[in-house]
């Protein structure tokens, strides 16, 4: 159900996991949107078919974020684990205050503490003490590992699929960027009642990656195994994939907070937030089969004696 409402949320990281399905819902209900991309490609092209007003810019470009801050209302601020983190929030920030705008929803991650080995999991730590002093409504996200992560990080040969990751026997509970999005979408629409909060999000089921691989060969219908690697080889592969420094050191690091504990339980934020049933490992899975026909755009494979 549509309705009238002539407010106008900025959407960063608009072709994205939870960007892009962000955007979706706000149009839907009638909202109006401003989709704010690095270049213009089929996705941001998919995002204007939809209605949603596209601007070309960089996050780190305070002239850009500035112009795309005109007459917003609220905002959803989003960086990819990359260098820059707070510098662009110290450019959303004032940009966003400069133009009047009345909240921010921040993307940050549930590894993010004062004490975190990760440099970009530290750096969501202080972006979100550096939004907290602004005069915007201000909510963190802090999901844990998306259900997204096993399609982008799993392999597949023939009618076989493999999990090389180094996490161990943690846990953590899947979630969807798309559930994610639906939380979004409510904190932008009513972000009064959610300043200064902080929410851990995730998905319905507490698993480990044993169980997370059964779920998938249950929804694939071929076998699934995860096979569990040391970090130091992970990081090893990821450097001769030609993964940035910068994001090598924070998975490395996140995967021993994970082992220790830090991305597990459960919640039903997203049921109370953003009214919405967030999905299993299995209806993630089934729903984006094609998604799991070829190796994921990070998979580490076994190092070669």
């Amino acid at each position: 159900m549509t309705t009238k409402d002539d407010r106008l949320f900025l959407i960063t990281g608009a072709t994205g996991t939870t960007g892009a399905e962000t955007v979706r819902l706000l149009l839907e209900r009638g909202h109006r949107v401003r989709a704010l991309v690095h270049r213009e490609d089929d996705r941001s092209r998919m995002l204007a078919a939809a209605g949603a007003e596209i601007v070309i810019g960089d996050l780190l470009d305070f002239h850009d974020v500035s112009a795309a801050m005109r007459g917003v209302g609220g905002a959803y601020f989003c960086y990819p684990i990359a260098a820059g983190l707070l510098d662009a929030t110290v450019v959303f920030a004032q940009a966003a205050t400069e133009a009047g705008v009345t909240s921010v929803v921040n993307m940050s991650q549930i590894s993010a503490r004062r004490e975190a080995a990760s440099n970009a999991a530290r750096q969501h730590w202080l972006a979100e003490r550096l939004l907290d002093r602004t005069p915007l409504l201000t909510t963190h996200l802090r999901p844990t590992l998306f259900a997204e992560w096993i399609s982008w990080w799993w392999g597949r040969q023939d009618d076989e699929g493999v999990l090389r990751l180094p996490l161990g026997a943690g846990r953590h509970a899947p979630v969807a960027g798309v559930d994610q999005a639906y939380v979004i979408a409510a904190v932008l629409e009513n972000p009064a009642p959610h300043d200064r909060q902080a929410y851990p999000l995730h998905g319905p089921v507490e698993m480990d990656h044993h169980e997370i691989a059964g779920a998938m060969s249950r929804a694939l219908g071929i076998p699934v195994t995860y096979e569990p690697t040391e970090v130091e080889e992970f990081a090893e592969g990821l450097t001769s994939l030609g993964k940035r420094a910068h994001l090598i050191q924070h998975l490395s690091n996140i995967a021993i907070d994970y082992r220790n504990g830090i991305f597990q339980g459960t919640n039903n934020l997203i049921e109370v937030i953003g009214n919405r049933t967030p999905l299993t490992v299995e209806e993630f899975v089934t729903s984006r089969k094609d998604a799991f026909a070829q190796s994921g755009s990070h998979f580490v494979p076994a190092k070669k004696n």
